[in-house]
């Protein structure tokens, strides 16, 4: 069993090319998740200085070798406590992957976990024998001691890879994926990765087993005011039902394997600016971003860049990606709080410039927080939509299940007797998605980008994600071009959802 992770803090440096006199893109290193970019592209091998890599901003040949990954056992501290979890090592021994602008995906896994496992590259677009699945019956799970090889082109942006294999992804089997553009390594910007969990020392079967059993882990009806199920597993308040919220009941919520017990803290240049890449990797939990009185500015979603908006306060659910800019303009600190809907639990990172006094963080928060909804989504615009084009199949789809007994499906079919959704390569494709439960699901689709085109009925040339948050007893549009032919996992990312049923596939050859 691999020892627990130590941090440290690392200054942000100014480097220059030798060659040019241009700047270098400074990513920092960080415990443990640091976007830390091969040069070997470069001059064949890695340069560190002080804990900074550099990558320089122009491009000459690439002589790419495969990169290992992986997946392995390993130990965190948990509130004091050791948690046995999973990881995804690269081969600086960091997890996760980050690779250069130009690098195709050329990875070697070797799993080492000690059973059986699959993992998929979400948010990469590859054919479908190399997503990472083995539901959809291209591959089959890759052995203990297993090897095995990937190599398709890179889709840029702030992605993450996690199992794909049982429940093991809530024993965090996930890192981040992020594949830079020449934009990225021209910026004067310093890149901050943060993935989000949720993470309990119970094993995910006792998890699955209680949920299954009739009970809900997340809350006890019983003992709350005007408790009482509805048909929909939602609350009876006063004859009105009102929505689920968390299945599960955790021990902690992670920023980057830590809780804010003992935070991650990035320190940054005076007046400095910090792209702040978040994945919500969490298994069950959507999480409000807080920034505060500090004003960010989204520069994408789901490795999608969109038109900027700005705003300190922001909804992510599981899967899904936020790509901020944080001007630290003058500030000494900022705290980057993520606080779980419906609870006061809340985790996260901080910025800070160097030399300054870094303040304690409560776990918990003065007040419970409010559940996610579509304020972001509707405000969002895709710097690149999809082409002007009238669909040329619509789909319709609906999400259903129910708290108690613990069933969640597809048009009451669930997984592996599901209903396909069945298209035509070439087409667009426009599915419209029904939530008829009384709880919000994060909808993924394999394979595929798609545009965000209607919300509850309303039009709007939104987003281009591969999650779409699909709120109680809403209904989401989504549309996408059929150019990836084969067949496509398309489900809840909640897990235990997933697992109890709510799967199907888009197919096409």
């Amino acid at each position: 069993m691999a020892p627990p992770f130590v941090s440290s803090a690392h200054p942000y440096l100014k480097c220059f090319s030798p060659v040019t006199g241009h700047p270098f893109l400074q990513i920092m290193e960080f415990f443990p998740m640091s976007a830390l970019l091969s040069r070997r592209a470069f001059i064949g091998a890695s340069l560190t200085l002080a804990g900074s890599v550099a990558l320089p901003r122009f491009g000459l040949a690439q002589d790419f070798r495969p990169r290992t990954l992986v997946a392995e056992r390993r130990v965190i501290d948990v509130l004091g406590k050791s948690g046995n979890v999973y990881g995804i090592r690269a081969d600086n021994g960091r997890q996760g992957l980050f690779l250069p602008s130009g690098e195709r995906f050329l990875v070697d896994l070797d799993n080492q976990i000690g059973a059986e496992t699959m993992i998929h590259w979400h948010g990469q677009t590859p054919d479908p024998a190399q997503d990472g699945v083995s539901d959809t019956g291209y591959v089959s799970p890759l052995a203990d001691g297993e090897k095995r090889s990937y190599d398709f082109p890179a889709r840029a942006g702030t992605h993450w890879m996690h199992s794909h294999h049982g429940l093991q992804e809530q024993s965090l089997l996930a890192a981040p994926l992020v594949v830079y553009t020449p934009e990225d390594e021209a910026a004067d910007l310093q890149d901050v990765t943060v993935l989000l969990h949720d993470f309990s020392f119970r094993t995910p079967e006792e998890i699955f087993s209680e949920l299954t059993g009739g009970q809900s882990a997340g809350h006890d009806m019983n003992n709350m005011p005007g408790g009482g199920m509805s048909m929909d597993g939602g609350m009876m308040m006063g004859g009105m039902m009102s929505m689920d919220l968390n299945d599960v009941a955790y021990d902690a919520f992670l920023a980057n394997d830590r809780t804010l017990d003992d935070p991650e803290v990035f320190r940054t240049e005076p007046n400095g600016k910090v792209r702040l890449r978040l994945i919500n990797g969490a298994t069950s939990s959507a999480f409000w971003i807080n920034l505060g009185d500090v004003e960010a500015t989204v520069l994408a979603v789901d490795g999608n860049d969109v038109e900027p908006i700005t705003g300190n306060r922001f909804p992510m659910v599981p899967a899904q990606r936020l790509d901020l800019l944080i001007d630290m303009n003058g500030r000494t600190v900022v705290p980057v709080l993520a606080q779980v809907e419906g609870l006061a639990d809340r985790t996260g990172i901080i910025l800070a410039v160097n030399g300054a006094e870094v303040p304690k963080l409560a776990r918990v928060a003065d007040q419970v927080e409010a559940p996610v909804d579509l304020s972001l989504e509707q405000r969002l615009v895709a710097r690149s939509p999809l082409s002007a084009k009238a669909a040329d199949r619509v789909l319709q789809t609906m999400a259903m299940g129910n708290m108690a007994p613990y069933a969640w499906s597809f048009d009451n079919a669930p997984w592996p007797n599901r209903r396909p959704l069945t298209v035509s390569e070439g087409e667009r494709v426009t599915i419209e998605i029904m939530n008829h439960s009384m709880m919000a699901h994060p909808l993924h689709l394999h394979g595929h980008h798609f545009q965000v085109t209607a919300l509850n009925g309303r039009a709007l040339n939104g987003a281009v994600r591969d999650t779409i948050f699909v709120p109680a007893m809403g209904t989401v549009r989504i549309s996408f071009d059929a150019d990836n032919p084969g067949r496509w996992l398309f489900h809840c990312h909640n897990l235990y959802h997933m697992a109890a049923g709510m799967m199907t596939e888009v197919i096409y050859s």
